[in-house]
């Protein structure tokens, strides 16, 4: 089986088991996520290849993390992770990407991202459920960050935090590649809840 195979049934029975810890239809999950049903069926039978927005609006909708969905069982007390060994989940127009690091464990997670943004990049994100609060802290080159049509240049040596409830939208900008570490902090929700 290739790796993209076993990902997609670890996904699959994620999805599974959260839907059902929250007590949720296909069809409800669905409606609440802004997924067709089809989709999502698709989805519980490991199949398809859904895309990072899908990703992000199912795991706000379940109250997990985005690598809840994705990552299997704990293998041990301490877990590192390098980047490479990481797929990127975003992949932007210009060059750049994001690579969800890992997401710690407890009824409030927190996900670890590493991004790059190439001059011009651009990701716009819908807002996340009530409660998520992200953190972008560069550590080479410039990018602007935009909560809810306000923009906030950030260099190296930045840290910024808002809450994710807002549109937010990351920038690439200057002349050469900006690296941030993005951590999104996850309320406790009714699946992460039990």
């Amino acid at each position: 089986m290739t790796e993209t195979e076993v990902a997609l049934r670890t996904l699959a029975q994620n999805v599974r088991a959260a839907r059902t810890r929250a007590g949720l239809s296909l069809d409800e999950l669905g409606r609440r996520a802004k997924v067709s049903k089809g989709a999502l069926v698709g989805l519980e039978k490991a199949q398809g290849n859904p895309n990072f927005a899908t990703l992000v609006r199912l795991a706000d909708t379940l109250g997990v993390s985005v690598s809840a969905l994705m990552e299997g069982p704990a293998e041990g007390r301490v877990r590192v992770v390098s980047a490479d060994a990481v797929m990127p989940l975003w992949a932007g127009e210009k060059g750049g990407e994001a690579r969800l690091m890992l997401t710690t464990s407890g009824p409030a997670p927190v996900e670890v991202w590493r991004w790059t943004l190439e001059p011009g990049d651009e990701y716009p994100s819908h807002p996340h459920q009530a409660g998520v609060v992200e953190t972008v802290s560069v550590t080479a080159g410039r990018m602007v960050l935009v909560v809810d049509g306000a923009e906030h240049p950030l260099e190296a040596g930045q840290t910024a935090t808002f809450d994710g409830d807002a549109p937010h939208t990351y920038r690439g900008s200057g002349d050469r590649t900006c690296h941030l570490i993005m951590t999104v902090h996850i309320p406790p929700g009714p699946a992460s809840a039990g």
